[in-house]
């Protein structure tokens, strides 16, 4: 029997929320600083800078130096948010990622804005898909990509609190709240969104809402569908994963490129653990000019999508 899935309500802008917790944290410790590459307006940070204005550092359109000033703050006790177009903070400044922040385990906070395709007019140069198999094999950087507007703010507390070096993974188009009960950010842990048996959907970020959809949409053809909100893609939730495996088949879902995201790490897990069926729904390689509607649609990232993907998924567990 089919499991009816939470409704989704309420559509913010996750940035927003990031703000608002930054400016309330920076009250309380005088250690936070942010650091931004001329993108104070994208970061939204505008407000912060007039209530800090000693605290906000614009190296302007200098990604590598931005890193590495970052580092440096980290170096001098203060606890840095260095927060720019995700596309270029890991793309253009990784090598500083991996040496300055993460080879020295230095307690910088990466936050890339408008992450995944949000930019999706201005074409492959500014869609950020491949910012998670970049980063996951850095085993040391915690990589978080909330769901909403909530878990944006307790992620962001989260590693204002942590000692080491963090990527938060944001996008500027809005997303529903997600409707579960007695919500608790707890990093590295999955949260169950929905209840079901004979499939799990493994979503992060903005394609978490989409995966409760597509749910509803098969629980009225009798197929019971756990959803997962895998926040955390490093490290991941391997106990999650082992119950998503005993249902026999497992769909995931991103914003990101299939080749080494979220789909590529569960790929990875069940190959060596528990091999089952696994669909990967997200995008295959450098995405043309055109909206995001556009292109969610086009490949796939669409409630239509993953339930036809899920479809895939159960006829391979009975094949």
């Amino acid at each position: 029997m089919a499991h009816a899935a939470p409704a989704a309500q309420g559509w913010n802008d996750c940035r927003n929320a990031w703000v608002a917790t930054l400016e309330a944290l920076a009250e309380k410790d005088p250690r936070i600083v942010a650091v931004v590459n001329d993108s104070v307006g994208s970061s939204k940070l505008n407000s912060f800078q007039k209530k800090f204005p000693d605290r906000l550092i614009n190296v302007g359109i200098a990604e590598q130096v931005m890193v590495g000033v970052g580092a440096g703050l980290a170096n001098g006790g203060r606890v840095p948010f260095v927060s720019a177009a995700s596309c270029f903070i890991t793309g253009r400044a990784l090598e500083q990622v991996k040496a300055d922040i993460a080879y020295a385990n230095f307690n910088v906070k990466l936050v890339g804005q408008s992450s995944g395709i949000a930019y999706g007019e201005l074409g492959a140069t500014h869609h950020s898909i491949e910012d998670f198999a970049w980063l996951r094999p850095l085993a040391n950087l915690v990589v978080i990509a909330p769901a909403d507007a909530w878990e944006t703010a307790e992620a962001v507390k989260w590693a204002a609190g942590y000692e080491g070096p963090v990527y938060l993974r944001l996008s500027r188009m809005p997303v529903p709240d997600l409707q579960v009960a007695d919500r608790v950010f707890r990093m590295g842990r999955a949260e169950v969104v929905c209840q079901g048996d004979d499939l799990t959907i493994i979503a992060s970020g903005t394609t978490v809402h989409l995966a409760v959809q597509a749910a509803e949409a098969l629980a009225l053809e009798g197929i019971a569908a756990r959803v997962l909100n895998m926040a955390t893609l490093n490290p991941l939730d391997e106990e999650a994963l082992h119950q998503a495996a005993e249902t026999g088949a497992i769909v995931t879902v991103e914003e990101a490129s299939i080749r080494g995201g979220l789909g590529g790490a569960v790929a990875e897990f069940t190959a060596a653990n528990r091999p089952v069926p696994v669909e990967r729904v997200g995008f295959p390689g450098f995405m043309p000019t055109g909206s995001v509607e556009f292109l969610f649609k086009e490949f796939g990232l669409s409630s239509e999508g993953i339930a036809a993907a899920a479809k895939r998924a159960l006829a391979r567990k009975r094949a």
